[in-house]
């Protein structure tokens, strides 16, 4: 004859407590939004990671580099080598990413290079998937603690969102998170820069200039990155 045995209840109350909080917990996280801001799995970004390894494998990254790291403008920043010659500039951005993803990836395209300063660029795509400024500050406040517990030797530079024909709309909350992550960075001005790319950007008329975009409306040209190159070099480590 079969034999049953059966949980005492308090342990069968204790076990569906735990399983309704959960749920409620993922709900809570689907209305407020917070799933358009947490991290895709990294097998979205294998592509982009065995690019990388081949890189490496085919040239020795520069030891103590100046790693630029993020998004599309980053990664389409393709110039690097010839705006900071005698710099050991690494190019490890990857496009559609958000501050999640430089997250989630921090060890594998970051870490361990052992960069002696980092150059940022994330923000946008967050903002243009529904994250709060509030929210793209607490991201970076993330991505600057892992920096601080796993580099406490390398600096930090972020650059500011930019504004964009694309998503001119959307550019007074990248200006708030913008200022919401200046106002600390200044307060810690030895391992922490933040640099304006995005005021030079502008026309007189106070929009983006057309001649900096791509038909996109939202990558730029090489005339973009010329204004680029020449807010980030005065910062670039020694």
């Amino acid at each position: 004859m079969q034999q049953f045995s059966f949980l005492p209840f308090s342990m069968l109350t204790s076990h569906y407590m735990r399983i309704g909080f959960t749920l409620l917990l993922l709900s809570w996280l689907a209305l407020s939004g917070y799933a358009q801001t947490t991290a895709p799995p990294a097998a979205q970004w294998t592509t982009e990671l065995r690019a990388f390894a081949r890189q490496d494998s085919l040239k020795k990254p520069p030891i103590a580099s100046i790693l630029f790291y993020g998004s599309s403008s980053i990664r389409m920043w393709e110039t690097l080598d010839t705006d900071f010659p005698n710099q050991p500039v690494l190019n490890r951005g990857f496009g559609g990413s958000r501050f999640p993803d430089a997250i989630q990836l921090f060890d594998q395209l970051v870490l361990r290079y052992r960069p002696r300063q980092v150059v940022i660029y994330e923000g946008d795509n967050d903002i243009a998937a529904g994250a709060t400024p509030q929210e793209v500050y607490a991201s970076f406040r993330t991505f600057e603690k892992l920096m601080r517990r796993k580099l406490p030797k390398s600096q930090l530079v972020f650059l500011a969102i930019k504004p964009s024909l694309a998503r001119w709309e959307l550019y007074p909350k990248m200006q708030e998170a913008n200022n919401l992550i200046r106002q600390y960075m200044e307060k810690r001005p030895k391992r922490l820069r933040f640099v304006d790319v995005g005021t030079p950007m502008l026309g007189p008329d106070g929009k983006p200039r057309l001649e900096l975009f791509l038909e996109d409306g939202l990558h730029m040209t090489r005339a973009g990155y010329e204004i680029w190159t020449e807010a980030v070099r005065p910062v670039l480590a020694k």
